[in-house]
């Protein structure tokens, strides 16, 4: 996985994002870059094909040769629809979007669960992703507007590479810091310690993921749109992120304080070590989505150069806090990524502030008090979830009780404390309720 996430980044080369960014395009941009992420995906895929054998000798793994010389098959498929996923989150046509990926999506499990069914072991899961890759490709030919079109020109292939190489460039520096942490934790502690780990960070990542990625498909031509209105802009972005910390504070809270009834419900017992490792992971995710539209202001202004800068200063202090915190366990490493998570908000912000006036300060104002609150309704609900399991309340009972419960605690404190998104969803449920 992490090898063909290496190679996705690389297939598209950030042109895709060029595209968007562009205010006038026409249909030799997006033949430039169908030709181009199509030639660097075939490219991808024979050098991913050669160096599979040493991959598996890596890794001690024999399977791994055929299984990545499959899985990598998906590259082609990704480039063959990448022009029209982005023709329609240019337009802004997520409906759409959805209703092609949803029952690929469907079909697709549906497919891999019956060949799990049938001892297919491992290679279930690549069936399912490139039956995946494959219906979709499909269905964005079918329902998509753009015509196979195969003119090239240089000029605009080095226009939009210029601007594209740099986000991939810094998302190969992602991809490799995302699993960083794995390969910590398996070579200095244990593969449980490490099975305990991924079960955490996955339970956490998936929420936050879900809603990152959707908003993030969004935002970032909503951004583009109005990048010319500097007023509007600002006013967009600043009710973006208080909406999405609003919503994405509680959830995260409140799963770090029902942690334990949540996995015991879930995995059962034997997997009762992950939860302290979850209940930190959780606060990195308050400040997951806030980075990537940070970022995307600066895609948005070209500076895709400024984005590649970034990310390497931070991947630079990921290190030196890796450095210090691996000596403190597993725990001391989970801490320090809610350090890094903090000082990227800083450091994300700052050009954010030199674009649209809506810098560190600004953003710190508007979602802090959000945050405040969450912290002290998890502080509350933990202690509920400790007096409920000396009372011997069930797990499942405990949840139904307490996540309505400390909602509405959490909504109460921000209408009390005038928290402008709060009263913004008061109005917006009786004008709905009026009609």
């Amino acid at each position: 996985m992490v090898f063909m996430a290496l190679g996705q980044a690389l297939v598209d080369s950030g042109m895709t994002s060029s595209l968007i960014r562009k205010k006038e395009t026409d249909a030799l941009d997006f033949s430039v870059v169908f030709i181009g992420n199509l030639i660097f995906s075939v490219v991808i895929y024979v050098i991913i094909f050669l160096v599979a054998p040493s991959i598996a000798d890596f890794y001690d793994q024999v399977i791994l040769t055929k299984i990545i010389r499959v899985y990598g098959l998906g590259f082609i498929f990704i480039a063959l629809s990448a022009i029209q996923q982005t023709i329609l989150v240019k337009q802004m046509k997520f409906r759409l979007l959805t209703q092609i990926r949803l029952p690929a999506t469907l079909i697709s499990g549906i497919i891999a669960v019956v060949f799990a069914l049938n001892d297919f072991g491992v290679w279930s899961l690549v069936i399912m992703y490139l039956t995946n890759q494959i219906l979709l490709t499909l269905f964005f030919w079918f329902f998509g507007d753009w015509k196979l079109n195969l003119s090239f020109q240089r000029k605009r292939f080095l226009e939009d590479f210029s601007f594209g190489y740099k986000l991939s460039f810094a998302s190969i520096l992602n991809t490799i810091f995302d699993n960083i942490y794995y390969v910590i934790i398996e070579k200095f502690f244990s593969v449980t310690t490490l099975s305990f780990y991924t079960r955490a960070h996955t339970m956490k990542q998936y929420p936050v993921e879900t809603f990152s990625s959707a908003l993030q498909r969004v935002t970032y031509p909503m951004f583009a749109e109005n990048s010319n209105n500097l007023t509007l802009l600002r006013a967009n972005f600043r009710e973006l992120t208080q909406r999405v910390v609003f919503i994405i504070t509680p959830v995260m809270i409140l799963g770090s304080a029902l942690a334990k009834p949540l996995f015991l419900i879930l995995f059962g017992d034997i997997w009762l070590p992950a939860v302290p490792f979850f209940q930190v992971l959780c606060f990195t995710g308050i400040l997951y989505p806030i980075h990537s539209y940070n970022l995307n202001i600066l895609n948005v202004f070209g500076r895709s150069d400024l984005f590649l800068r970034l990310e390497i200063i931070k991947k630079f202090q990921v290190l030196v806090l890796i450095g210090v915190a691996f000596q403190f366990g597993v725990l001391g490493l989970i801490f320090a990524q809610i350090i890094a998570s903090a000082t990227s908000f800083a450091i994300n912000t700052y050009f954010t502030g030199k674009f649209i006036s809506y810098g560190f300060w600004d953003q710190s104002s508007d979602i802090l008090p959000m945050i405040l609150i969450g912290l002290g309704l998890g502080f509350v609900t933990w202690l509920l979830v400790e007096q409920f399991q000396s009372l011997g309340i069930g797990n499942l009972l405990q949840l139904i009780f307490l996540i309505p419960i400390g909602i509405s605690m959490y909504f109460t404190a921000c209408l009390l404390l005038r928290i402008s998104t709060a009263q913004d969803l008061v109005n917006f449920i009786k004008s709905k309720l009026s009609k």
